[in-house]
């Protein structure tokens, strides 16, 4: 009887897949399954060829009331995909498969199995591509965050306020000294450089002491009324 349904079955998957199966033996066989997938960091015209994998099946003698024996390669020389490697995810494949070929004991299982494959290697495929692109995008805020701190101000608060009011106050004054200075120096540049003879009154004269040595600093021999009335002297 097993024999029979293992003819049988094999029959139908030779319509099924006429180009990506093959014969080992009589009883063994592998099929080749073309991954539908696709690489959004990709540029979109670029074109490559679909990752593929290879599910190799054995019959036992008493299939299909016993699991067939399962392997999964890949096509030799082939490249290494981005986010698939068959030697480290083999088992996670296989056990895939488990649950398939637990409901489907006593039936051909075959073509199931590899639409069950089939979609567990792109599902494995796309998560980890999503795993990808979700770094992308928390890498990209993170940038975009630290880019908007920059054309971000100050906070404001009262003190904060306070304290930059003074400072502007503070910068104005000294502006407005400089002001004054620079239009100094202008004035006096106009007259030449030469500053203007400031007269001192009788008082400045003798609070300062200028008048005693006026008289005493007298190399002509003047009296002391005849010095005082030669100085120049503003009341």
């Amino acid at each position: 009887m097993g024999k029979d349904e293992q003819k049988e079955e094999r029959e139908v998957l030779d319509s099924i897949f006429p180009d990506e199966i093959q014969d080992i033996s009589d009883t063994e066989y592998r099929v080749s399954i073309s991954l539908d997938v696709s690489d959004p960091s990709e540029e979109e015209d670029e074109e490559k060829a679909p990752p593929v994998i290879i599910l190799n099946v054995r019959y036992p003698d008493a299939y299909p009331d016993v699991p067939p024996a399962l392997d999964i390669t890949q096509p030799p020389n082939a490249a290494k995909h981005q986010h698939l490697d068959i030697q480290e995810d083999k088992a996670r494949l296989l056990d895939a498969l488990q649950p398939m070929i637990e409901e489907s004991m006593g039936m051909a299982m075959v073509f199931t199995l590899v639409s069950t494959l089939k979609d567990a290697a792109e599902l494995l495929i796309s998560e980890r591509q999503q795993a990808v692109q979700a770094v992308k995008d928390v890498e990209k805020q993170i940038a975009e965050e630290e880019e908007n701190r920059k054309f971000e101000g100050e906070k404001v608060t009262r003190d904060s306020f306070l304290a930059w009011h003074e400072r502007f106050k503070q910068e104005m004054a000294e502006a407005k000294a400089r002001k004054v200075t620079e239009q100094e120096a202008e004035e006096k540049k106009k007259r030449g450089g030469k500053t203007e003879e400031k007269k001192l009154t009788g008082k400045q004269l003798w609070v300062q002491g200028l008048a005693g040595n006026v008289i005493e600093e007298d190399e002509e021999g003047e009296d002391a009324i005849t010095g005082m009335r030669d100085l120049k002297v503003e009341g």
